[in-house]
């Protein structure tokens, strides 16, 4: 099974679990899993506050740009989903 977490442009609750999201595998409380944003416009101003004031005050790292991706289409989702398990999923030895 192949697992990923989703956003879609939304409200309140869409920012709570996102944040619980990232939160969790910031602090590798879960397995990181892919987190993608859908729709670059909508997320840019966000994202854009995440990198100019929350990064350099030093609330985040650097790495944790790596936490998510983000893309304008249902087919580049299923891509980052695919290469996601392509390199992290058991496979037989033999």
């Amino acid at each position: 099974m192949k697992n990923g977490f989703v956003a879609l442009p939304g409200g309140f609750g869409t920012m709570d679990e996102l944040s619980e999201a990232l939160t969790l595998i910031q602090t590798n409380k879960i397995a990181q899993y892919p987190i993608i944003f859908v729709g670059k416009e909508y997320w840019k101003g966000l994202i854009d506050w995440w990198m100019e004031k929350v990064l350099p005050e030093g609330y985040i790292s650097p790495d944790d740009k790596h936490l998510f991706k983000v893309v304008d289409t249902a087919d580049e989702v299923v891509k980052i989903i695919d290469e996601f398990y392509s390199k992290y999923t058991l496979k037989p030895n033999f």
